[in-house]
């Protein structure tokens, strides 16, 4: 049986959007943090890494929000790690609030381990293993995810310039995982303001787009004063819900960075139930929306 580890948060007002829920890249920071706790109980610390001169980085994460969080709220986040490949773990969390069963979100990562100075993929020790799941010898191999392809770009995609900043790099002088979705969520503001929907309107009308799914695929490193590209459009438009497609790139070499798709449903805020996408939302966003083939 794999170890699993809990860790306890409470909800703090600061990371709460102006629905009063806790922001999606809130619960990816949840999760890394989750993460560090397991490995640290397990004596693979940071400072354990840094002695071997291994360190691991994300290749994929997929989050599923299924209950909302508000502030002031204990949550309990449980992480195991699931499976391996050669120079990759998947590490799962599930949400819960605080002594209670149901589960409020869910996700995991697939964690690729590395040599720090080259930050070349390496084979991951049994004795490593060993550690998070006992009888690793006889783990099955978690799945290779292959990131979704979106439907072909329309003609109005939609395009905007991130500065990197110092408060968003981490101990590894990258931009930290969960900023990549604080980033594409302003793009995706940017959008809306852009088309004639600032959010205040959204308030003002009483609904809004909640996101239901976060799947994030990282291709390449971003670094301090980067200027990064964020392209997006929207494709798999339904009744009340419909996906956007993100891409970051680093904006002097067209380097693929990130891509990222969120699985957006709207909302009612009076009665917190899903809702047909207004009409004349979709007749405003068409430029921006892909016509599937």
């Amino acid at each position: 049986m794999p170890a699993v580890h809990t860790e306890i948060f409470k909800v703090r007002h600061y990371e709460c959007d102006s629905y009063g829920h806790v922001n999606n890249a809130v619960y990816l920071r949840y999760m890394q943090e989750a993460g560090i706790g397991a490995a640290a109980a397990l004596g693979q610390d940071h400072q354990t890494l840094e002695a071997m001169n291994r360190t691991w980085l994300p290749r994929f994460t997929e989050i599923e929000y299924l209950l909302p969080l508000s502030a002031g709220e204990i949550i309990a986040v449980k992480t195991w790690v699931s499976g391996f490949r050669r120079v990759i773990s998947r590490r799962n969390y599930e949400f819960r609030k605080h002594d209670q069963e149901e589960v409020i979100a869910r996700g995991y990562t697939d964690w690729v381990f590395l040599d720090r100075d080259r930050l070349h993929p390496v084979t991951i020790p049994m004795e490593v293993k060993s550690l998070f799941i006992p009888e690793a010898a006889d783990q099955a191999l978690s799945p290779r995810y292959q990131f979704p392809e979106p439907a072909p770009p329309p003609d109005g995609v939609f395009r905007v310039v991130r500065r990197v900043e110092w408060q968003d790099i981490d101990m590894m002088q990258h931009l930290n995982n969960a900023a990549y979705l604080d980033y594409v969520m302003d793009a995706g503001v940017q959008l809306t303001s852009a088309f004639g929907w600032p959010m205040s309107y959204w308030l003002e009308e009483g609904i809004a787009f909640v996101a239901r799914r976060n799947s994030i695929e990282y291709l390449s490193p971003a670094f301090l004063d980067d200027a990064l590209e964020i392209t997006t459009w929207l494709f798999n438009v339904r009744p009340a819900t419909v996906t956007r497609h993100f891409e970051i790139r680093r904006n002097r070499t067209d380097e693929l960075l990130a891509r990222i798709q969120t699985l957006w449903v709207m909302l009612d805020l009076n009665s917190g139930r899903p809702m047909r996408i207004p009409g004349s939302m979709i007749g405003i966003l068409s430029s921006n929306i892909s016509e599937e083939k």
